[in-house]
């Protein structure tokens, strides 16, 4: 069965490329496009997409206001963020508001289909350029970084940095030796102490905190 996305971008040959080249993807179907962000949750509402590819500088609701909208009211729909940026505090507030995926306008359409694919499923796809800003904004922090309520345990710090690599539940527990039900026990601890409710807002965390590098083996 093929993935249906809505793309939403304001810049019209930009949008109508993107709809004409993903839909010839083996896969994917183009189900709507839209040109702000109050057009894309018009058509996530009507069209309940698996997911929509999103530019955040757009007239009106930006993307990340959109963004926001669509992981809070359409849970169903994933996210994935397509741009022209890739500074610190558009990437994180974009991850905050739910995006499963941060490519920018340079990734080719095989990157761009994995990435859809990849948030589909509950995956977090970061550019290569956007992960080595994040990490490189990791590298400036001053102080050591601890959780925002009560201490990670070393377990719940490699369960972590393994979904900041963006390495499922099921990839986590064969990483680490244990099983699947003890990867989401940990991952639900962590979430607690760190005070997030989804896994892109705990990516996000682990990278702005310092916590995006594997585990040592």
């Amino acid at each position: 069965m093929s993935l249906r996305i809505v793309v939403a971008d304001d810049q019209e040959v930009v949008r109508e490329g993107l709809m004409t080249l993903l839909d010839l993807m083996p896969g994917i179907e183009v189900v709507g496009g839209a040109a702000d962000g109050r057009q894309a949750l018009e058509q996530v509402a009507a069209l309940r997409p698996d997911a929509i590819l999103m530019d955040l500088g757009m007239p009106g609701t930006d993307g990340i206001a959109a963004t926001a909208r669509v992981t809070a009211e359409y849970p169903d729909t994933a996210v994935v963020v397509l741009t022209t940026y890739a500074e610190e505090p558009l990437i994180l507030d974009a991850l905050r508001a739910g995006a499963r995926g941060y490519l920018t306008k340079d990734a080719g359409k095989a990157e761009i289909v994995r990435a859809l694919e990849a948030a589909v499923t509950g995956h977090t796809t970061l550019a290569p350029a956007v992960h080595q800003h994040l990490l490189d904004a990791a590298g400036r922090a001053r102080e050591e970084p601890r959780p925002a309520t009560g201490e990670l345990t070393a377990r719940e710090v490699d369960v972590l940095r393994l979904m900041a690599q963006g390495l499922s539940n099921g990839a986590i527990g064969r990483r680490l030796h244990i099983g699947e039900s003890t990867v989401k026990t940990h991952v639900n601890h962590l979430f607690a102490k760190i005070g997030t409710r989804t896994r892109a807002e705990a990516v996000a965390w682990a990278h702005q905190n310092g916590y995006a590098q594997p585990p040592t083996p």
